[in-house]
């Protein structure tokens, strides 16, 4: 009887032994995937949910995103950029999920309309409206970091790969969801620097991306976007960052940029070679340059004024050869804008008067010169006081919908 009760004893120690060592295991490993991906794990857990999907209205879900540590973006400057979707996606996946979690990142066809105006109060305000299809989108917060800016930027998720007819919902999507960072489309940083990117279906008949390839490190179209806003003072320095890499534009689709800083200073960037029907080379494209203050050779309007408007053809003059306006992507978007802020010579009222002028040419009011259905998001960007106002799908009337964000969020 001793010896039955001498065999139990030993079994129990020898449960009690695997248990221990089992939830040892278990805890080690815990801290190791805490140790490595501790800033993935609370960026992952920070995504939010702040507006709910309306089909009916072409309303995707909006979600908000706080992005923990510096991305592995100076991995990225280190190995001098990349040249293509495929590369960047290689970088992500490597860097963000070891490896472990494939990833997938595209660039958008977008019809957009940009300009920077001046508030009452003399507050520098910069608008944008992103044209695409109903999709979900994130506001993307980034801390600062050393020799690095914080930002907000706005990300549409289906180029992520996430399905614009449900939810993100499931861990898998959410992680897949921290390469967002590398996919921005606006966005401003806490020095009051803000920049757009924005579709000029460039090469004649057929579009045909920049894709220049010199002795200078490398990026696609999202990634200048990101460097500008992590690394650039103002807009002089934004156009010292795009003038010391080659630009790599992908999918077929050729892009150019709005940027602009809160002492009022903007600049147009646009990479061209020759006129719209020569431009069939992206290799030969060279980055064109066209500051605010210094753009009466673009025309009158530009003349006259201190503001900026962007939509989606290439402003430099001559490119188009003679082409009629109506030919020129978004021109006449282009115009009804400088319409309106001409009378006040760009000076409006407040963030939600430049938010009216956006509504002016949104998708629901405007006569489409594009196969876009529905204007994603309107932004207001406030330069001077680093705060931005954001409308999904030209809800401007529904105050549920009206979103107001800053560097305290």
């Amino acid at each position: 009887m001793e010896d039955v009760k001498k065999k139990k004893i030993s079994w129990k120690k020898v449960v009690l032994g695997i248990a221990i060592t089992l939830l040892a295991l278990v805890l080690i490993l815990a801290a190791v995937i805490f140790a490595v991906w501790h800033n993935e794990i609370s960026t992952v857990a920070s995504m939010k949910l702040v507006r709910d999907r309306n089909d009916a209205h072409l309303d995707g879900a909006v979600y908000t995103m706080h992005v923990k540590g510096g991305f592995y973006l100076e991995d990225f400057i280190e190995q001098g950029g990349v040249k293509s979707d495929s590369e960047l996606i290689d970088f992500i996946t490597g860097n963000i999920t070891k490896g472990l979690i494939d990833m997938s990142i595209s660039d958008p066809e977008i019809g957009c309309s940009s300009f920077t105006a001046k508030s009452e109060s003399g507050d520098v305000l910069f608008g944008r409206n992103y044209d695409f299809s109903k999709t979900n989108t994130c506001i993307v917060f980034t801390e600062a970091q050393e020799g690095r800016h914080a930002t907000i930027s706005t990300v549409d998720l289906q180029f992520l790969g996430m399905d614009v007819e449900q939810n993100v919902e499931g861990l898998m999507n959410k992680i897949t969801c921290l390469a967002a960072p590398y996919a921005p489309l606006d966005g401003i940083n806490d020095a009051g620097v803000s920049c757009g990117i924005y579709m000029t279906y460039q090469g004649g008949d057929e579009t045909v991306s920049t894709d220049q390839n010199t002795d200078k490190p490398d990026f696609t179209s999202t990634t200048l976007l990101r460097l500008i806003l992590d690394y650039a003072d103002n807009v002089q320095e934004a156009v010292e960052i795009a003038s010391s890499y080659d630009l790599h534009d992908s999918a077929k689709t050729s892009y150019h940029y709005m940027v602009a800083d809160a002492s009022g200073k903007s600049a147009i960037l646009e990479w061209v070679a020759g006129t719209d029907a020569t431009d069939n080379d992206g290799s030969k494209r060279e980055l064109k340059v066209t500051y605010n203050d210094d753009d009466a050779h673009i025309g009158d309007a530009e003349a006259a004024s201190d503001y900026q408007v962007i939509t989606n053809f290439v402003i430099q003059p001559g490119y188009y050869d003679g082409s009629a306006p109506e030919e020129k992507k978004g021109y006449d978007r282009y115009v009804r804008i400088y319409e309106e802020l001409d009378k006040t010579n760009g000076v409006v009222k407040d963030e939600q008067a430049a938010m009216d002028v956006l509504s002016i040419v949104g998708r629901r009011t405007w006569d489409n010169d594009d196969d876009n259905g529905c204007t994603v998001h309107s932004v207001v960007y406030n330069l001077t006081d680093k705060t931005m106002l954001w409308v999904p799908n030209e809800n401007y009337t529904d105050s549920s919908a009206v979103f107001q964000f800053s560097f305290d969020d």
